[in-house]
C-alpha cells in the first residue's frame, strides 16, 4: 500500500523586531485605522540587518524537528520566494545548518501558495519512497523586497517561518494528508510580480527601472482572484475526501487579509468563527503564513487532536492549492 504523509511535528519562528501600524504611519501616508480597517493587521515582525530567509528557516526547522523527536528528516523542501540568493537554492544550506548533510533538499517557489505546494512535494517523496521523513518549511524575508515608500504593500507583509515534519504512515492516522488540490494560471502573472532580477529583465540588456526590484501587487484584482480560487480549490478537496463545509472544524487559509479569509468562509458556508486568524500579529508572511497560523492555533488551544482541518492558499503565478486532514497530537517546543 502506498504510504501516506502524516504530520508528526510543527515549529514556527518570527524575528524579534516588531513593527506596529503607528510606526509605519510615521514614515508613510497611512494610519493605524486605515491599515486595520482594510487588512486586519496590527503588527508584523521584520528581520534585523544581516539576517536572511535561511536564518528564519533554520529556527523554524529546529523547532519542528524537536517537536517530531526522535524522527530525523531524510529530505527537506523549502517554500520561499525570498531565497538568500538567486543561485544556488537556499534549502541545501538550511539542511547543512540543521545537521542534515547529504539529504535531498530543494526550494519550491509558488509565492503565497508555496507551503501547500511544498506539502505536496513532501507527500510525493514519501509516496514514491524517496524519503520516510520530510521537513517542509515555509520561510520568507518579505521586507527585503518591499518598496519602503509603498503604502499599499509595506503595511501588509511580515517576515517569519513555519515548518512541519511529515513521516510515512497510513491514511487512517490523525495527521495524514487525506486529499490535496493544486492549480495555476500564468495569464495572471502580472498581478503579483517583481519585475527585475530574473532572466526576462536581464535578457533585455537594459538596466532595471526605478522600483523594478520591488514587489508589486494589483490589490483589488488579487482580492477577487484569491477569494474565488481559495474557495474553489477548497471545495474540490472537500469533494475528494467526502466532507461537507459544515464538517470542517478549522479553516486555515493563507493569512493575506482578514477580509479575504472571511469572504472565503462566506463563499463556502463556513462560519467565520471557524477560521484561524493570526495575521493581526504577524501580517502576510507568504509561504510561511499557514504553518505560522497552525502553530499559533495549537499554542492558543484552538486546534486539537482529531479535529477536521482544511488548509487553503492563493499566491502569485497565479497559484493556488488546498489540503485536508484530521489534526494530530503535536507538541510545540520553545
Amino acid at each position: 500500500m502506498t504510504p501516506a504523509a502524516v504530520i508528526a511535528g510543527l515549529g514556527a519562528w518570527v524575528p524579534r523586531r516588531v513593527v506596529t501600524n503607528d510606526m509605519l504611519a510615521e514614515e508613510l501616508d497611512t494610519s493605524d485605522e486605515w491599515i486595520r480597517s482594510r487588512t486586519g493587521i496590527v503588527t508584523r515582525h521584520v528581520i534585523e540587518a544581516g539576517m536572511a530567509t535561511s536564518d528564519l528557516a533554520v529556527e523554524a526547522g529546529k523547532r519542528a524537528i524537536a517537536s517530531a523527536c526522535p524522527l530525523r528528516p531524510d529530505a527537506l523542501v523549502l517554500a520561499t520566494v525570498t531565497p538568500d540568493h538567486p543561485c544556488p537554492a537556499t534549502a541545501p544550506a538550511v539542511a547543512t545548518r540543521l545537521g542534515l548533510d547529504g539529504i535531498p533538499a530543494m526550494d519550491v517557489a509558488a509565492v503565497c501558495s508555496g507551503f501547500i505546494y511544498a506539502l505536496a512535494v513532501g507527500a510525493g517523496l514519501i509516496a514514491t519512497e524517496q524519503a520516510t521523513t520530510v521537513l517542509v518549511i515555509g520561510a520568507e524575508a518579505y521586507s527585503t523586497i518591499l518598496d519602503p515608500q509603498d503604502r499599499t504593500t509595506r503595511p501588509i507583509f511580515g517576515d517569519g517561518a513555519g515548518a512541519v515534519v511529515l513521516r510515512a504512515g497510513h491514511r487512517s492516522e490523525p495527521g495524514a494528508l487525506l486529499g490535496m488540490d493544486l492549480g495555476s494560471d500564468g495569464s495572471g502573472a502580472d498581478l503579483i510580480q517583481v519585475m527585475a532580477g530574473g532572466s526576462r529583465q536581464r535578457g533585455t540588456g537594459r538596466p532595471p527601472g526605478p522600483g523594478d526590484h520591488y514587489f508589486r501587487m494589483r490589490g483589488r484584482e488579487v482580492f477577487q482572484q484569491a477569494v474565488f480560487h481559495m474557495a474553489d480549490t477548497s471545495c474540490r478537496v472537500l469533494k475528494k475526501v467526502g466532507w461537507q463545509p459544515e464538517d470542517v472544524d478549522w479553516l486555515v487559509a493563507h493569512q493575506a487579509n482578514v477580509r479575504i479569509v472571511h469572504a472565503v468562509c462566506a463563499q463556502m458556508g463556513i462560519p467565520a468563527a471557524r477560521a484561524v486568524v493570526n495575521l493581526d500579529r504577524v501580517g502576510n508572511t507568504s509561504a510561511a503564513s499557514i504553518p505560522l497560523a497552525l502553530a499559533d492555533a495549537v499554542a492558543r488551544g484552538q486546534l486539537r487532536a482529531d479535529q477536521r482541518v482544511l488548509l487553503t492558499a492563493f499566491g502569485g503565478g497565479l497559484t493556488w492549492g488546498a489540503a485536508a486532514l484530521h489534526w494530530p497530537q503535536v507538541h510545540l517546543t520553545p
